[in-house]
């Protein structure tokens, strides 16, 4: 992977990218790191600086590299690995190496942020801020019936606010 100019930012549609395209996030190091897929975040400015947004939720097992590891990275594919990318979403990685399962070879793309050598874009960051979501805070209850104490309910996200420090592409 090379490392492209922030701006090539701007020729992504994010809604496609996040929301159908999914992306892979990932933490850790070389030695020990996790990754899931997600489809929920953003890419903006906040504090004057290039940012990503994500939500994670505390029982997924990527959260504890994420609070465990200043910087992460999201990495995004194409059409091909789809397939890769629902297995990374269905299956833990405390049961399994998804990884390898996926076909996926995990490469250092910059200061030890985990990437994969078939992204066709990974962007790497460095978390500056973290607080979880509180159900008093939902303000559209039909949100917190769908998606937290409904049948599809889980954990409360943690947001994660983190600034992109380096944009690599093939």
């Amino acid at each position: 992977m090379k490392q492209t100019d922030i701006k090539a930012l701007a020729k992504e549609d994010v809604f496609k990218l996040i929301d159908n395209d999914w992306m892979l996030v990932t933490a850790g190091t070389e030695d020990h790191f996790n990754t899931m897929t997600a489809s929920w975040g953003g890419i903006g400015i906040l504090w004057n600086r290039p940012v990503a947004f994500l939500f994670i939720r505390p029982e997924r097992y990527t959260h504890e590299f994420l609070e465990a590891n200043e910087r992460l990275s999201l990495s995004f594919f194409t059409e091909k690995y789809r397939k890769a990318l629902q297995l990374c979403g269905s299956k833990s990685g405390r049961d399994m190496n998804k990884v390898e399962a996926a076909g996926l070879h995990p490469l250092n793309v910059a200061d030890g942020v985990i990437g994969f050598d078939e992204a066709r874009l990974t962007i790497s960051c460095r978390k500056l801020f973290q607080t979880d979501m509180q159900p008093c805070n939902i303000l559209d209850k039909e949100i917190l019936e769908r998606f937290y104490t409904g049948p599809h309910g889980g954990g409360y996200h943690t947001i994660y606010v983190a600034e992109i420090e380096g944009v690599y592409e093939k």
